[in-house]
């Protein structure tokens, strides 16, 4: 009964951040980073500590009472994380919503999944599955078989991605997806898979944060919206550095006065966006509390993320145009993540 809740609570996680930005394709007039500014204080300032005060009342006190050397950590690791994330608006900006978190996720997904275990196996911890313990175990073989499916996935719905670059017009490809650049795409999206794994390690730095939460009598439910709060200050210096250097470099600040756009609406959806980014979070702190935050919990979290991007993407008419053997490579990517996700579940419950 606890995997099938993990499973079902990562995979709202997932849904959350699989459809999050779809928000943002209704601002109008606005920059990049005016909208990514807004949506990022709404889901990295406002909306955590509002959640961990009404599910951990005394998150602050927990807090102030860590070491330095927790919070140190948990923050750096937020703030890594955070150049991950702003990397991964630019990379869904130049692929689309398919073929952008396909690339991206599927990196955050093996490195994610995968080193937090290698490291317990040189820094040995009471609770914590090392990679060696993995690969002892019937479980956790299936689970690591789990990973390499969802890879495999990946790398057909990129080659799926590189197929619909070759054969659509410039014209065609920037209907769907209006700043479409392969090239500059990849790049910056692997840039942000391996940097948006960092929020896992987050996790593991703020479990000290989680675990006072539940020695003081706090649901182990949602323990964890302590260490995000943390994690998330981190992610807010680097975007909100980031998005304002841009802001005054392109002048962009005047959207928020610039009465020929739809200034209210633009609000409303950038919060949003940035509201429906933290439930991924929020629900995966609840599922990791049901599976333990190792390759089973961030395996499911980032294949359901990709499977619905991808639903997005075919809803939002992104491979539309392309060849019958496109389509069906795009297809056979997600049924595989899809099995990946079946493995990961198994291997957990095994």
């Amino acid at each position: 009964m606890q995997a099938i809740l993990g499973v079902l609570f990562h995979s709202l996680g997932g849904v959350a951040a699989g459809s999050f930005y779809m928000p943002y394709n209704k601002v109008k007039g606005w920059s990049w980073e005016t909208y990514w500014m807004v949506g990022g204080v709404m889901s990295w300032l406002i909306v955590p500590p509002i959640a961990a005060y009404l599910t951990v009342p005394g998150f602050v006190e927990i807090i102030a009472s860590s070491s330095n050397t927790i919070l140190g950590f948990t923050f750096l690791m937020g703030l890594l994380w955070g150049i991950g994330g702003l990397s991964y608006g630019l990379g869904v900006r130049y692929l689309g919503m398919s073929l952008g978190n396909s690339v991206v996720l599927g990196f955050c997904a093996a490195f994610g999944a995968v080193v937090p275990s290698i490291y317990y196996n040189f820094n040995p911890q009471d609770g914590k599955t090392s990679f060696t313990e993995m690969l002892s175990s019937a479980g956790g073989q299936v689970v690591l078989l789990g990973v390499l499916v969802c890879l495999l996935g990946i790398v057909l719905s990129g080659k799926a991605g590189m197929l619909k670059e070759k054969e659509l017009s410039e014209e065609e490809k920037k209907k769907s997806v209006s700043e479409f650049n392969l090239v500059k795409g990849l790049i910056v999206a692997i840039l942000s898979g391996i940097l948006s794994s960092f929020f896992s390690f987050g996790i593991e730095a703020g479990k000290p944060l989680a675990d006072a939460a539940v020695a003081a009598g706090y649901d182990h439910l949602f323990a964890n919206n302590v260490a995000f709060v943390v994690i998330l200050w981190g992610g807010l210096a680097t975007n909100l550095v980031w998005t304002t250097l841009l802001s005054i470099k392109n002048k962009s600040y005047k959207d928020f006065t610039n009465k020929s756009t739809p200034i209210r609406k633009n609000l409303l959806f950038s919060g949003l966006a940035g509201t429906i980014w933290f439930l991924q979070f929020f629900f995966y702190g609840m599922g990791e509390s049901k599976l333990g935050n190792g390759a089973s919990s961030w395996i499911l979290h980032m294949s359901t993320i990709i499977l619905t991007a991808n639903l997005w993407g075919i809803y939002r008419k992104e491979w539309q145009g392309v060849t019958k053997k496109t389509k069906w490579t795009i297809t056979s990517g997600i049924v595989v993540i899809i099995l990946s996700v079946i493995l990961v579940g198994i291997g957990n419950s095994i």
